[in-house]
């Protein structure tokens, strides 16, 4: 699948943000944030301490025409706010499954903007998906609200290797199905 066709300039409207593509001018706020340990070891794949030039890559590799991820910046500017205070992401597990990821600036944790911009994500379907996947680390219950609170249903335990921490991490696992 050609994510760069089936998303590509896709926006979807927030209350308080819009999600949109990213682009190479948000590399300095991703850096900030994702230099953050508190972020980076809540996710598998954000190294601490954020090696130089792994922002930039990130967005190339998502921009990529063969990237099987979409992400998308949580961008308040419209209303006076940041222009990225997170970001959020569906990598596609096969055409009608993605597992979703996202991330909030510290910044702005308990803000509920995780919550809407799962919510909005959902909501949209902008892959047309029929079932949606998430899992959280158990350490991070703030994250497993989100998910519960958007309707997802645990699915049970596993782990799942997080390079900041360098260590399998014990996960949440949960599951929604979407309207196609």
């Amino acid at each position: 699948m050609n994510m760069e066709l089936t998303t590509q300039g896709v926006t979807i409207s927030a209350s308080r943000f819009t999600l949109r593509p990213l682009r190479p001018s948000d590399a300095g706020m991703i850096r900030l944030y994702a230099s953050d340990e508190r972020v980076a070891r809540f996710t598998t794949s954000i190294p601490h301490p954020l090696p130089p030039g792994a922002a930039e890559a990130f967005i190339s590799r998502s921009l990529s025409a063969d990237s099987t991820e979409v992400v998308w910046a949580m961008d308040a500017t419209a209303l006076g706010g940041a222009e990225v205070l997170g970001l959020i992401s569906l990598k596609v597990m096969d055409p009608a499954q993605s597992e979703i990821g996202y991330w909030v600036a510290p910044a702005v944790w308990n803000a509920g903007f995780a919550s809407e911009a799962v919510a909005a994500l959902v909501s949209d379907n902008p892959l047309n998906n029929s079932t949606a996947f998430a899992s959280v680390f158990q350490d991070n219950p703030g994250s497993a609200r989100v998910l519960t609170n958007a309707g997802f249903e645990y699915l049970g335990d596993a782990e799942a290797f997080s390079v900041a921490r360098n260590a399998k991490v014990p996960t949440w696992t949960y599951l929604k199905k979407l309207a196609s």
